[in-house]
């Protein structure tokens, strides 16, 4: 008699094997999210990327400059600067800028260059943990990460986390080693401009020079101060 292979055990095997890898994936996510509520982050994967590709191509006096520095030991223009620069909406969104990724999907079906869509919650996952790119398997992976971040941290420690990672010129991580590079200052001491300045290079830090800045970056760290007066006016982050 022929035996045929039992279908249904090997579909409960199969079953138990994939419980066990998503349990795996959720802990090796959910955790280092979690703990980094109140870690401050010794390094991203921007930062090791950046490393590696600096050795690669053998840049021997490439260095990265990063110094963590808590919420209240930075300028309290620095986070109004930043809203107003990259995410608006930030306060009372919950990761994703629905009418933003709308408008970015109307001009990649345009043809049309496509403008960043991306939170300052969707900056912070992709910096930590991810590695840069436009393919959906990263955008995908971003949102899973985005939406932890948002679950599992109050909106002021987004923030905090966003000004220590975000670059801010060529190697230059954070705006403690910002303040120190461009302004010789702390970055408690940093004047509503100089943050309106430096939130101005975020969209191209690479292009973009706080310490000689273009009439293009003049005029959008203009647009910025002006932004930030309006949402002051607002009281939009009174919470954070």
């Amino acid at each position: 008699m022929v035996s045929y292979p039992n279908f249904k055990n090997y579909f409960r095997s199969a079953l138990k094997v994939l419980k066990r890898a998503i349990i795996v994936f959720l802990a090796i996510t959910i955790l280092p999210v979690f703990s980094l509520r109140w870690i401050s982050p010794p390094t991203t994967s921007f930062m090791l990327q950046r490393n590696f590709n600096a050795w690669w191509n053998d840049k021997k006096n490439f260095k990265i400059r990063y110094q963590w520095v808590k919420l209240s030991k930075i300028s309290p223009h620095a986070p109004i600067a930043v809203v107003a620069a990259e995410d608006q909406k930030f306060p009372v969104h919950w990761g994703f800028d629905r009418e933003s990724i709308e408008e970015a999907w109307v001009e990649r079906a345009n043809g049309i260059r496509v403008r960043g869509a991306s939170s300052i919650s969707q900056q912070v996952a992709k910096n930590l943990f991810l590695w840069p790119g436009r393919s959906f398997l990263r955008k995908g992976v971003e949102a899973y990460f985005t939406v932890l971040i948002e679950l599992l941290w109050p909106k002021h420690r987004i923030v905090e986390v966003y000004l220590n990672i975000a670059e801010f010129g060529d190697g230059v991580f954070g705006i403690a080693a910002a303040g120190k590079a461009f302004f010789k200052k702390p970055p408690i001491r940093l004047t509503r401009w100089e943050c309106a300045l430096l939130a101005a290079v975020l969209p191209n830090p690479k292009r973009f020079r706080a310490a000689r800045p273009s009439n293009y970056v003049l005029s959008r760290t203009a647009w910025i101060y002006k932004e930030m007066d309006r949402l002051d006016r607002a009281k939009c982050l009174k919470n954070l």
